[in-house]
């Protein structure tokens, strides 16, 4: 009783205020989500994350309060009442909170609200509720885990069928299925949601992911019939992979386990399990490899085998297998789905039976074929990203590693058997590939055309947030091709290549980190890789070079250079996202991790890892380098333990990154002469970028470092670290122009040489020539991120993480006559546009509501620079010499160059 009466006095409250509407519609909380998510189902914490963006036309607008309402009905928060919970108006500009109301229940929606308040006290409502729906939660598994009990060697892929009858109408239906392996599910025939290759890798003794669907309008009154398909992936490995994931542990034949609950419209309850009752038989998918490629033959299908009255007779009842792990997790992320189609292919008859199709770009993907052809005729669709001189796909790159069992597992091919029934379609289920070109080959004569064959991106679903555009060509599709090379490179974690590895090589990860998070919302893919973090990582800390791995990594690749991606990958989505459960969720992990390294460290410095992998020339020191990434752990360590109120680690680790950095610089620099090592590109700009130059010696290394790279004829000289560091330490240091120059060269070697050259993602070396080249490899992309830090100078103040304060320090380079990014942050869409124009650069700032701007300007004399009309004198800067910007829009002049 006593609730009921707070609700309804709360909501008194909210319906006077709503009397602001009208005035506050410049000030509105939208983009409502959960778990960093828009409406997801499967959530399983009882303290799930809600946040919010404030959207203003107005400037200077702040949110000064907050209330979040949660309710179980649909009618009550339109109403606004939230008889689960209610924060109350909290006085905060905060637009991240977690939810602290009544223990949530399993497979339940709820709905939530959000109230805001400005500085001036209106008060403003989001325009839509929004909903997440709770998954099993701590509710134990009721169906059994079922397999068709075949051995791993056996190639066809198992499906299976339960008919089922529903005698009433159906209010709510969902399903839960936890999968080792990959799944398609169905109901009465047709394919349940748009994802592929779910659920996503683990490391399936340790953990597994269960899957949530909806299906209540896919059921009828009547018979209806569940259908799964499992495919193989990365559980039942059946290619030969240097990487060993063949000898995993964990390697079974596929299975799952299903419960479907139903609601009936009169109040009742229902729910089918997966048990002994199923049964289970081959069909077409003959084989299948997420590693090569896909076999089907279409005489084998069953038609109306997942429809009701299929005549299942010559089906078996399927076994009841042990679980794989009992950790069985929800998959809360952004699935893979089709992000792009590339219809109406470039096509060369080579003669009657191979067909050469090109795409206008390289991609991660999928094809379809769509033919018409003679019983048994048997199609090869071989994929590849070049061609050789005979116009035949080049796969030279990948063949050194293996081949693939004599042929008959042939890598980047699916095969497919036509039936002989009219036009039929192909697409593989349990794949991907990596590819520019496809080679279709026909054992006999088959007439094509451009319609024969359509190319599909797959990724994980993860939404683009930027756009960059400047005067300069060469920018603009360097920037294209290392957001192509990224999304071709996630697929549920990051891979280092789509085509021949797709392992989550950690080095490659954290070295196009900011070029990720700059780009793509992708938070909750990087959230899934730290738990794989987690359950690779070693009792004494020690973490693979690949993640996941079936054990291969322990050994080779992963020193700190690499695996730092314990502390950095976390560090990084605090900083872009404001929000502390990465950190909290991976902190004793990072511990261990650093401790680890300390451990084998030799004098506070250690050599163990790869250092600067694929350089272009000069080999720099690895003790250098690799004892830089293990001074930088330290220090985040220390950062994040302070973060979260662990003073006395925060201490110790503080300690010791100041006792490596005082042994990296006692060994390493020779302040004489003012150089680290041997003076190398990587050895100059390593020790600038990581900030461990003793004060008084920085710019003087900085001078060498652009004295080195002009004498290298002003072009790069580094390999993968060297790639992270080089741009930022000579732009960090007054030789921006020096930096842009390297960044958009257009010789060998360079990202422009790729360009040049016909790429459109980047490559895994700056040779072309090499035969061990992937031509789609994000690894060197931090060049991205650079454009956005200082060709934009949008970079996040570390103290307000997330966007909350912004700083904004252009680099007007004198080569350059025009640039623009536009970044929606979490807390808005901020833009830095500027023009040259004269003598003039002309700048254009835009700030989001409830944030502010630190804008860094070139030092000129007062009277040089106008905002929003008013010169300097005017408006003058803080004691760091920044212009404190309100949000709003900004038109600013500074009449320098």
């Amino acid at each position: 009783m006593i609730k009921i009466i707070l609700t309804f006095n709360i909501v008194s409250i909210f319906t006077l205020l709503s009397s602001y509407l009208t005035i506050s519609r410049h000030f509105i909380p939208e983009q409502l989500k959960c778990e960093h998510l828009v409406h997801p189902m499967g959530v399983d914490t009882n303290t799930p994350r809600l946040s919010w963006k404030i959207v203003s036309g107005k400037s200077d607008m702040r949110q000064a309060a907050y209330a979040v309402i949660v309710s179980e009905s649909k009618e009550n928060i339109d109403q606004g009442i939230g008889d689960v919970w209610q924060s109350g108006k909290i006085e905060s500009n905060q637009t991240f909170i977690k939810y602290a109301g009544e223990k949530l229940k399993p497979r339940t929606r709820y709905y939530w609200k959000v109230y805001c308040w400005n500085q001036y006290g209106e008060q403003a409502t989001s325009t839509e509720s929004s909903y997440f729906e709770t998954g099993k939660m701590e509710e134990p598994w009721q169906a059994t885990w079922i397999s068709d009990g075949q051995d791993t060697i056996l190639q066809p892929a198992p499906y299976f069928r339960k008919d089922f009858h529903v005698s009433k109408k159906v209010a709510n239906a969902r399903i839960y299925t936890a999968v080792a392996g990959l799944i398609e599910l169905s109901v009465n025939g047709d394919k349940i949601g748009d994802c592929f290759l779910n659920p996503m890798f683990t490391r399936y003794d340790k953990r597994c992911l269960y899957l949530t669907y909806d299906v209540t309008n896919n059921l009828r009154q009547g018979g209806n019939t569940l259908g799964v398909i499992l495919g193989n992936g990365w559980y039942n490995f059946q290619s030969y992979a240097v990487w060993g994931f063949e000898n995993a542990v964990w390697r079974n034949r596929p299975t799952f386990c299903l419960e479907l609950y139903l609601e009936y419209v009169d109040g009742t309850s229902e729910t089918i399990y997966s048990d002994t009752s199923w049964k289970t038989n081959l069909g077409p998918i003959v084989f299948n490899s997420i590693y090569t490629g896909e076999h089907y033959d279409a005489r084998e299908e069953f038609t109306g085998w997942n429809f009701p009255g299929f005549d299942d007779k010559d089906w078996i009842h399927v076994i009841k297998r042990d679980v794989p792990s009992t950790n069985i997790i929800s998959q809360v992320l952004e699935p893979i789905r089709i992000v792009d189609k590339f219809k109406n292919l470039k096509y060369e008859k080579i003669n009657d039976s191979i067909y050469l199709y090109k795409l206008p770009e390289n991609i991660a993907g999928i094809t379809k074929l769509i033919i018409k052809g003679e019983r048994g005729t048997v199609i090869r669709l071989k994929h590849g990203e070049t061609i050789n001189e005979n116009r035949r796909v080049d796969q030279s790159t990948i063949d050194i590693y293996s081949d693939q069992k004599g042929g008959l597992d042939p890598f980047q091919t699916d095969i497919y058997v036509l039936k002989g029934e009219g036009l039929e379609e192909f697409m593989p289920r349990f794949n991907y590939k990596g590819f520019k070109y496809v080679e279709v080959i026909a054992d006999r004569p088959v007439n094509l055309d451009s319609s024969n064959i359509i190319a599909y991106r797959i990724n994980s679903d993860v939404s683009p947030i930027s756009r960059l555009h400047s005067s300069n060509d060469l920018v603009n599709k360097i920037w294209e091709a290392t957001n192509r090379s990224y999304i071709s490179n996630l697929h549920g974690y990051p891979t280092d290549c789509p085509q021949r590895e797709k392992n989550g090589w950690t080095g490659d990860a954290h070295i196009a980190l900011d070029a990720a998070l700059y780009n793509y919302d992708a938070i909750t893919i990087y959230e899934k890789w730290m738990a794989d973090h987690r359950d690779a990582q070693l009792d004494n800390g020690m973490l693979p070079a690949i993640i996941p791995t079936a054990g291969w990594g322990y050994t080779w690749g992963n020193g700190p250079d690499w695996t730092s991606t314990m502390l950095i990958v976390p560090w990084s989505i605090y900083l872009f996202y404001g929000d502390k459960q990465i950190l909290e969720d991976n902190y004793s992990n990072m511990k261990m991790f650093v401790d680890y390294i300390t451990s084998v460290s030799v004098n506070n410095l250690t050599d163990s890892g790869l250092g600067d992998w694929v350089p272009y020339k000069t080999i720099a020191d690895k003790e250098l380098l690799i004892s830089l990434y293990y001074y930088q752990d330290a220090l985040l360590l220390s950062k994040i333990a302070a973060i979260l109120g662990e003073e006395k680690d925060s201490k110790v680790y503080a300690y010791l990154s100041q006792n490596i950095k005082k042994s990296i610089n006692s060994k390493f620099l020779n302040k004489e002469e003012g150089i680290y090592a041997s003076g190398s590109q990587a050895e100059l700009s390593g020790p600038l970028y990581f900030g461990i130059v003793p004060e008084g010696y920085k710019q003087k290394v900085a001078d060498k470092l652009a004295q080195r790279v002009i004498e290298d004829n002003r072009h790069l000289d580094v390999g993968l670290l060297g790639s992270k560091t080089l741009l930022s330490a000579l732009s960090d240091n007054g030789y921006e122009d020096l930096a842009f120059e390297v960044a958009t060269q257009k010789t060998y070697p360079s990202w422009g040489w790729w360009i040049e050259n016909g790429a459109t993602t980047l490559y895994e070396t700056w040779r072309i020539e090499t035969e061990t080249i992937s031509r789609n490899h994000v690894m060197f992309g931090e060049i991205s991120a650079w454009f956005f830090k200082t060709l934009g100078g949008i970079n996040i103040d570390e103290s307000n993480p997330g966007f909350q304060t912004i700083i904004i320090k252009p680099r007007f380079v004198t080569s350059l006559n025009q640039f623009k990014i536009e970044y929606k942050s979490v807390k808005g869409k901020i833009i830095s546009s500027w023009t040259r124009k004269n003598n003039e650069v002309l700048l254009d700032i835009e700030i989001p509501p409830n944030t502010e701007a630190k804008l860094f300007l070139p030092s000129v004399e007062s009277s040089k620079i106008t905002i929003n009309g008013e010169s300097q004198k005017d408006v003058m800067p803080s004691g760091d010499g920044s212009y404190i910007l309100a949000a709003g829009s900004y038109k600013i002049k500074v009449n320098k160059h």
